[in-house]
């Protein structure tokens, strides 16, 4: 038993060294400002995960003895947070679409009394809503040295949000033309970030039942194993040998793929952009 827990820690210590650094070097590819600000919480993330998956391991071999069910532990403490539902995404991304919103009707009323689109989106930068306000102001700073254009480019890529594309293009083609109405645009696209929140609310909603299922049977499922092993051990002794571990192999697949296709099931799919980031994108500051 003691080969299997030392084996079993060793291999999950080494895939779980593995996934952290190819999850890494994936939020790395791109460093743009929106992305060195996102890699604290990456971090924080990725080390929840290891600790989670090192809980899982240590106490299902300790336990049980079993390097399979100690595999399937770790893998549900990796993906134990995204299984059970995880509202941050969702609500990080309902609020970065209404401050969205928020930011163009800002824009829109200050246009009137500024002197120019730039001197609107400069005056907006201390003001604009707190999810996009390092966005903005970085915005407001690159237009001391890059024309609007290359600026709003740069900021949809930061942004990286279909709304913001539709912003972005209307202000690039007021500042390479004369767009009458840009306030009437403004609010047109204000109007539709909202909108665009709010039915992410009622998916959310109507998907909640959904993840409720999810949470349900991860519980019961493991609550019975857990009674199983605890209260009844001569019920699971078969699997303590090679083939029973095979079937609980087999059981342990069948049960993270179900669990993985009610959770997409749960998923907000986030609309296309349809402004490719500029190449210099990513390296200018």
């Amino acid at each position: 038993m003691t080969v299997d827990v030392l084996a079993v820690g060793v291999g999950l210590g080494i895939g779980t060294g593995a996934l952290l650094i190819v999850d890494g070097l994936r939020h790395n590819t791109q460093p743009t400002g929106r992305n060195r600000r996102r890699t604290p919480l990456v971090m924080g993330h990725l080390s929840r995960r290891a600790v989670h998956t090192a809980i899982g391991v240590i106490i299902v071999a300790i336990v049980t003895g079993w390097p399979v069910a100690a595999v399937a532990a770790g893998l549900f403490g990796w993906y134990a947070t995204e299984l059970l539902g995880n509202r941050t995404a969702i609500v990080a991304s309902i609020g970065r679409t209404e401050a969205i919103a928020g930011w163009t009707e800002m824009l829109r009323d200050t246009i009137g009394a500024a002197h120019g689109l730039e001197s609107a989106i400069t005056a907006t930068a201390t003001v604009a809503p707190a999810p996009i306000r390092a966005e903005i102001t970085a915005l407001a700073g690159r237009l001391t040295h890059q024309r609007l254009d290359q600026a709003l480019e740069v900021l949809a890529a930061e942004l990286d949000h279909p709304i913001g594309d539709l912003i972005v293009a209307a202000l690039s083609a007021a500042s390479q033309s004369s767009v009458r109405e840009l306030a009437g645009l403004l609010s047109t696209l204000a109007a539709s970030a909202r909108d665009e929140a709010t039915m992410q609310l009622r998916v959310d909603a109507a998907r909640g039942r959904v993840q409720t299922a999810v949470r349900v049977v991860s519980i019961t499922t493991l609550v019975t194993a857990v009674g199983l092993v605890v209260f009844n051990p001569a019920y699971v002794t078969v699997y303590a040998t090679p083939v029973g571990q095979a079937v609980l192999a087999a059981v342990a697949t069948c049960w993270g793929l179900a669990l993985t296709w009610l959770t997409r099931m749960s998923r907000f799919t986030q609309p296309e952009r349809f402004l490719t980031p500029a190449p210099t994108a990513a390296t200018a500051s």
